[in-house]
């Protein structure tokens, strides 16, 4: 069962944005598509019953855990952990073939043969056995499933969407030592290495054995397979996934694995609003975070310019104030905002403002509105810290050949503009405050990449307890 995209259901696409906040407000749209998910994956008799049991189970949280990586990297060691941690089930492709009596005919026959199962078939397997009570009541853990981006893809129309993809990696070398050094409990099954993960008692210790495959070159093969399919999966998974190196010990990467899934998908629409001085790395931050969670990134330079092109009234509005070269006044920079903000991709996949709203009065506007922002970042930075970042943009890359009185000249407008903008900002900086009281401060004066790790494990914090 296809769950139906909204060009093929006929509702409409621009959302009007009373609804959009009601439903982030109410926590809507994570309800909504977990029911439709869940409904898909089982196909009910009485779909009405079904629903109104799911509605009464809404508080309960299973896991739904995918695990990727290529052959080696540690996807089952990693997955017998969590099935203890979580209590969820654990689905490999071995375990969805080992009860023929649960198999079609079609299933059977490759199961028995040990062939290559095609990817339709898999994709019915995976989604029969993550039908049954077992896996609907305690959740589950996939190993290594999908394995192409066409499974992927053909689980997610199905209604198979787990809550958290795990993209486990590490360098050829180490996963060839690792196939090459891997032994295997007979009795419980549980795969150990030589040196990287030793079994964990004597009894286990002396009943572990050398894989029989340790020592072929079959890894190549699905290491190459791996490569090329990884890109696609991910693309298909890129808003719940986290990649972890697995070249470091297995707690750590255990205790990584599980710090993100005690985390929770972001059911709010993200409405991001970033704040700071001239040279604090307003656009930079937002491009990057914009970039990882689909938002729209919005600046004043880019909505006028949106607003000039587009054939409504408003911006016939903005383009008589630009042919004329003339500075748009705050009411119409505010008009086209407000504009923008209602449209369907906002909407949808949220936003991330910055070098907007300039002044007290645009900040209270804009709080007073439908678009209201549920996350506000303050990018701190001292004075002089920016006078000499905005100086490193105008600096020319051979300072000794442009020498030139315009180059002087250039210079002392950049300070000015600086300069300007600086004390503007400075001037507001406790109104802005004192409008958005639960704003995040960041220090912005550290390597740019520090700057958007502290960003964005803010940003989820706010989004997992909201």
């Amino acid at each position: 069962m296809k769950v139906p995209t909204m060009e093929e259901s006929g509702l409409p696409l621009r959302v009007p944005p009373q609804m959009s906040i009601y439903a982030d407000q109410h926590n809507v749209i994570h309800l909504v598509q977990s029911m439709v998910s869940s409904l898909a994956v089982d196909q009910p008799e009485d779909p009405i019953a079904y629903l109104l049991l799911l509605l009464q189970e809404s508080s309960v949280h299973v896991p739904r855990v995918v695990l990727l990586g290529p052959p080696a990297v540690g996807k089952t060691s990693l997955a017998r952990k969590l099935r203890a941690e979580l209590g969820a089930v654990h689905v490999t492709m071995e375990t969805l073939l080992d009860d023929p009596s649960q198999l079609s005919e079609r299933a059977r026959r490759y199961a028995l043969g040990q062939q290559e199962v095609p990817d339709d078939l898999l994709v019915d397997l995976i989604r029969e056995r993550l039908k049954r009570a077992d896996c609907f009541n305690t959740g589950w853990v996939l190993d290594g499933l999908p394995q192409t981006r066409m499974q992927a893809r053909g689980l997610q129309q199905g209604g198979v969407i787990p809550k958290h993809v795990v993209l486990l990696d590490a360098g050829e070398d180490v996963l060839l030592e690792r196939h090459r050094g891997r032994l295997l409990d007979p009795l419980t099954g549980d795969v150990y290495h030589e040196t990287f993960v030793r079994p964990c008692d004597d009894a286990a210790a002396r009943r572990a054995r050398k894989r029989p495959d340790a020592c072929d070159g079959g890894p190549m093969a699905d290491l190459q397979r791996h490569r090329c399919e990884v890109t696609g999966i991910s693309s298909a998974y890129r808003h719940i996934l986290k990649t972890v190196d697995a070249d470091q010990p297995p707690t750590d990467v255990y205790r990584q694995v599980v710090a993100f899934l005690r985390t929770r998908r972001c059911s709010r629409t993200p409405r991001v609003l970033l704040l700071g001085p001239p040279g604090s790395g307003k656009k930079h931050q937002a491009k990057m975070l914009a970039d990882k969670y689909k938002m729209v990134d919005l600046c004043c330079g880019d909505l006028l310019r949106w607003a000039e092109a587009d054939p409504s009234l408003i911006g016939e509005e903005v383009r008589t104030y630009l042919q004329h070269n003339r500075t748009v006044p705050n009411s119409v920079t505010l008009k086209v905002l407000q504009e923008r903000l209602n449209r369907a991709d906002c909407s949808q996949r949220g936003w991330i403002l910055h070098h907007l709203p300039c002044d007290l009065q645009h900040a209270k506007h804009l709080m007073r509105s439908l678009n209201a922002p549920n996350r506000v970042f303050f990018l701190e930075l001292t004075d002089d810290v920016c006078f000499q970042r905005t100086a490193m943009k105008h600096t020319p890359a051979d300072a000794s050949v442009h020498t030139a009185a315009s180059d002087v000249h250039e210079c002392d407008d950049n300070t000015r503009t600086v300069t300007h903008a600086l004390g503007v900002y400075r001037t507001h900086t406790a109104g802005l405050q004192g409008v958005f009281p639960d704003g995040v401060h960041v220090d912005a004066d550290q390597d740019p990449r520090c700057v958007f790790e502290a960003l964005d494990r803010q940003l989820t914090i706010r989004t997992h307890t909201h």
